[in-house]
């Protein structure tokens, strides 16, 4: 398949054909095509069904194919990583954001957040402002706030000296330079003034993320009841109406059969389809067995997918930087300097879909847990998220192997 140079970025075809077998929305089409107008895509289904003449345009549109057995995806959606291939977006520092987000946009996710973690206020309030300046150049679909309401417990990576508990003045602040920006927020419940600050996010349209939390069952179960009330009053349905849960089981105590913690409400509530719950499907923040476990437990449509991933994302073992932490990574595991706590991921979410397909998940099932539940979650699913007609001609394709042969976003190819 031709992919254009990025630095070059010449205008797309105005019409494009790619034939391949489709995975979205929950289902395979074996004998599948897309049909691109410009940014759109004007058809997605069997190649049998379509015909030229009734789409203006796409009689002379050029093909691209790929070999049989090879897949259409669509564009991946990530809502919690924090850079990759040697870009930072904690740091806040423009020029090593931008790398991440190129490196990003051609591995595969097309849309995300850009996740920053527990930090002093001017940096919170630094890297908000370079933020909303990328989601308004279309880069980056929002921000999510990993703190600083954290568990000193249960802190993992972030840096305790700067976590605090709930201060909604500072909240109304971050709320403000966001612009609207702030897409979600992970949060401790468990925390004095906890259940106020999911009250203001959810006004604000804030995505409340259970996470780095010592809670017990009851205050989990209660929390995540209260963020989707809120959400709801805010006029919110579906999906967007759902609070998530920050990498299930990272970051919060295990669960036992005489103190379930937090683990037990937040599967209980995903499976009730009153939640969502992230994993971090990389083989080292998770077992395998973990991952087929929830998705047989939860199903896909409560599961977002996530990397969580740092600037050695892509990259070779070494040193990096976390925000202002030190991280060493070692055989592909990133941890903290100063307390070897697992510090991010390594992973591309197309390598996450691929490993949780290897745990056992159905790969229609896998996609969309990458795909069609984070839009949803993010109140795109208009936007992105599939493959179907009106929706941004964002477009991964992959090998039987799911290894990465293409991207498409915005209609044009990625090198």
């Amino acid at each position: 398949m031709t992919a254009a140079d990025s630095s070059v970025r010449p205008s797309a075809p105005s019409h494009q054909i790619l034939l391949g077998t489709l995975v979205t929305d929950g289902t395979v089409v074996e004998d599948g095509l897309l049909a691109i107008e410009g940014d759109r895509i004007a058809y997605a289904g069997p190649a049998s069904a379509f015909v030229p003449e009734d789409f203006p345009g796409f009689q002379s549109a050029i093909r691209h194919g790929v070999p049989a057995g090879h897949y259409l995806l669509p564009g991946l959606v990530d809502v919690h990583c924090h850079g990759g291939n040697g870009g930072d977006f904690p740091g806040g520092e423009e020029s090593s954001a931008r790398k991440a987000v190129d490196f990003l946009h051609r591995s595969g996710t097309t849309t995300f957040l850009a996740s920053m973690v527990t930090a002093p206020r001017e940096d919170l309030l630094r890297g908000i402002e370079l933020y909303v300046k990328l989601a308004d150049e279309g880069l980056v679909a929002g921000i999510h706030l990993e703190g600083p309401f954290l568990s000193h417990a249960r802190c993992g990576a972030q840096n305790p000296a700067y976590l605090l508990e709930p201060d909604l003045d500072l909240m109304d602040e971050l709320v403000a330079a966001a612009e609207g920006k702030l897409a979600t927020m992970t949060y401790a419940p468990e925390l004095p003034g906890a259940a106020a600050l999911v009250d203001l996010m959810t006004s604000h349209g804030v995505t409340p993320s259970l996470g780095h939390t010592d809670c017990d069952d009851a205050t989990a179960a209660a929390s995540l009841a209260a963020a989707r009330e809120g959400l709801e009053s805010a006029g919110f349905d579906g999906v967007s109406s759902l609070p998530t849960v920050t990498h299930l089981f990272n970051g919060m105590p295990p669960l036992h059969h005489r103190a379930p913690g937090p683990v037990a409400a937040c599967l209980r509530t995903a499976q009730a389809g009153k939640a969502v719950v992230e994993l971090i499907a990389d083989d080292t923040h998770l077992d395998p067995s973990t991952v087929a476990t929830v998705f047989q437990l939860v199903g896909a449509n409560n599961i977002v997918l996530v990397t969580d991933s740092m600037a050695a994302a892509g990259l070779s073992d070494g040193q990096y930087m976390l925000g202002p932490s030190p991280v060493t990574v070692s055989k592909g595991v990133a941890t903290l300097d100063a307390t070897g706590s697992i510090a991010g991921g390594t992973a591309t979410l197309l390598d996450v879909v691929r490993r949780t397909v290897a745990a056992g998940v159905d790969l229609p099932d896998a996609v969309c847990s990458a795909t069609a539940v984070p839009a949803g979650v993010l109140g795109l699913s208009d936007e992105v998220g599939g493959l179907r007609r009106g929706l941004r001609a964002d477009v991964v394709t992959a090998d039987q192997e799911l290894g990465l042969t293409g991207v498409m976003r915005n209609g044009e190819w990625l090198s």
